[in-house]
């Protein structure tokens, strides 16, 4: 049996307002996030141009949080090493942008920052199946990535349950993320699924209220739902173990 844990809320500072970035990211922290997502895109594997290792250093003095970077990029192995030296405690990459994945978490792994591994609505999870042993977290894909503020494809919420549901069989203790059109209304049905981390950008960043006011609609929005799934096996995180990759060892 799982225990009961505090399910994450993880603020997305894509929909932050950049010109008081540090501002919004401490309001953030005081409202008890449990860490800050960074989505970093290139305009290439993804639509959208975002930002790079120097707002990371930026966010990394706003914050004590964790920082996690979702790397939406191609060739991330690339950025490993400016992401984990301007203050990343975790990266996360895309099945889709590493022909090696299991290679590029070692990678990562080697950098000294946890790693993560994700994949987009299209893409099944038995992409990322071999490399999950060696990977500290899965992040599921609710929308195509590489715009703020788009409504959850609906489907994406049974594919949340499948990824619950092959962590539990294999016995992997690892968190579950979700993101992209996370809010309220849809957070309690994605905790119900089985996610244990949940990446809000403009339910949390927005003009409609402040920060904290946000988060704590969010946090509320998930007590039941957490209650209830608390019950079922397979939730606790203890993250992973991966024997060092020989590729890349002499890196540095």
């Amino acid at each position: 049996m799982r225990s009961e844990r505090r399910v994450k809320i993880a603020p997305s500072i894509l929909t932050a307002d950049f010109a008081r970035l540090g501002e919004q990211v401490a309001e953030a922290t005081r409202a008890g996030a449990d860490r800050i997502h960074l989505d970093v895109m290139d305009g290439v594997f993804v639509p959208s141009l975002s930002f790079g290792p120097l707002v990371a250093k930026a966010v990394r003095s706003s914050t004590d949080l964790p920082l996690y970077v979702h790397l939406m990029v191609v060739q991330p192995e690339r950025l490993i090493d400016a992401f984990a030296k301007a203050g990343a405690d975790s990266l996360i990459v895309h099945a889709e942008a590493c022909p090696h994945l299991q290679r590029t978490v070692q990678l990562v792994k080697e950098a000294g920052t946890k790693a993560g591994v994700t994949l987009n609505p299209a893409t099944p999870l038995s992409a990322v199946e071999e490399a999950l042993p060696c990977a500290d977290e899965l992040l599921v894909m609710l929308v195509n990535p590489g715009f703020a503020g788009q409504p959850l494809i609906p489907d994406a919420i049974e594919k949340v349950r499948q990824a619950r549901r092959m962590l539990d069989e294999r016995g992997l203790h690892m968190e579950l993320a979700v993101d992209g059109g996370v809010n309220a209304e849809t957070a309690p049905k994605l905790v119900e699924a089985g996610a244990t981390v949940l990446v809000a950008g403009s339910a949390v960043f927005n003009e409609r209220e402040p920060v904290a006011d946000a988060i704590r609609r969010l946090r509320a929005s998930v007590e039941v739902a957490q209650r209830v799934s608390a019950g079922r096996p397979g939730k606790g995180y203890e993250g992973s173990e991966c024997r060092p990759s020989s590729y890349g060892s002499d890196r540095r």
